[in-house]
């Protein structure tokens, strides 16, 4: 199997060897992978073929294939589940931060699929790696995910998922004081261009639109609640980190840096101390709704903040 894309030189990029280059911005590539390629002409640059010590330029253009090696089969792992809901059609399970969905590169075990797996014989089978998922969290973003027991039943969740007639809420603490308590943020996503692993916002990417609503301002963060009418890969990280809010914590889009303004001495220590009480972005799917595809009922679930989230807020709270 073959994966093909391109990656343009962005302005400000030092000279640097293209097979060093790619393997730090091509998402599960080594170098000696990248190498292999570029020797067996499937790196081009500015559409020829070039050694593996080629040095790019900002401009430049790669044209990249690289070959996928067949997944491993995918095991049931005895994993803790916290199982929200449960019948003969579907659970919901509240997902920890730091769990992968479903088996991907570099992460074949320790997944939810595979604590699925070993919880119940009875799951879809949309894809082989993906038995049940109909639809995903990124690993370090918590909360509520519907899962699927048959083919039936995934593709009616599915259809609603795809309708935008389910009803998802996200709770955030992201950095920054908002000027209106409520908005949409529109824009386009896309891969980013200088760093496959990332997604930013590009002319030529798929439309995205995110809402959001201010609950409490403190001094230099926010907890916000937030509503997607798209569902793009990183929507809400990336569309905060355009409007200069990231999510507190992020470690991809910005968010362990400090943002606002006038941060300095005792509460520049304050914020490095909050930092050490989240590892991750302080995002959580709070709310999952949606209409069960056999009994025809609404079906409403909502989870607690988990623990990190719930420290950082304590701290801002307790300082109001």
């Amino acid at each position: 199997m073959k994966h093909e894309f391109d990656i343009t030189i962005p302005a400000g990029q030092q000279r640097q060897r293209i097979d060093v280059y790619l393997a730090a911005h091509v998402e599960n590539a080594t170098r000696s992978k990248v190498q292999q390629a570029i020797r067996s002409g499937e790196v081009l640059l500015n559409g020829k073929r070039v050694k593996v010590s080629t040095l790019i330029a900002p401009e430049d253009v790669i044209h990249v294939q690289l070959s996928r090696p067949a997944p491993p089969e995918v095991l049931p792992e005895k994993i803790p589940l916290d199982i929200v809901y449960e019948d003969d059609s579907l659970l919901v399970v509240n997902k920890p931060a730091g769990m992968v969905t479903h088996p991907a590169y570099k992460n074949y075990s320790g997944t939810l699929v595979n604590a699925l797996m070993h919880h119940t014989h009875s799951l879809s089978e949309p894809h082989p790696l993906r038995p049940g998922i109909v639809h995903r969290l990124d690993k370090d973003t918590s909360g509520l995910l519907v899962v699927a027991k048959n083919e039936t039943v995934h593709q009616k969740l599915a259809k609603q998922f795809a309708l935008k007639t389910t009803e998802r809420e996200y709770w955030a603490i992201v950095w920054g004081v908002f000027k209106k308590t409520n908005g949409i943020i529109e824009a386009s996503l896309g891969r980013s261009k200088s760093d496959r692993k990332k997604v930013a916002v590009v002319a030529e990417g798929k439309h995205a639109v995110t809402e959001y609503e201010v609950l409490q301002q403190f001094e230099y963060l926010a907890l916000i609640r937030l509503h997607l009418r798209t569902g793009r890969t990183h929507q809400i990280r990336v569309h905060l980190a355009h409007i200069h809010h990231p999510v507190f914590g992020d470690p991809t889009y910005g968010g362990r840096k400090i943002v606002a303004g006038g941060i300095e001495g005792k509460k520049k220590a304050e914020v490095e101390n909050l930092l050490t009480k989240i590892s991750r972005q302080a995002l959580h799917a709070k709310k999952l709704g949606f209409v069960h595809p056999v009994k025809n009922e609404m079906m409403r679930f909502e989870s607690e903040l988990p623990e990190d989230m719930k420290a950082v807020l304590d701290f801002l709270q307790g300082r109001n």
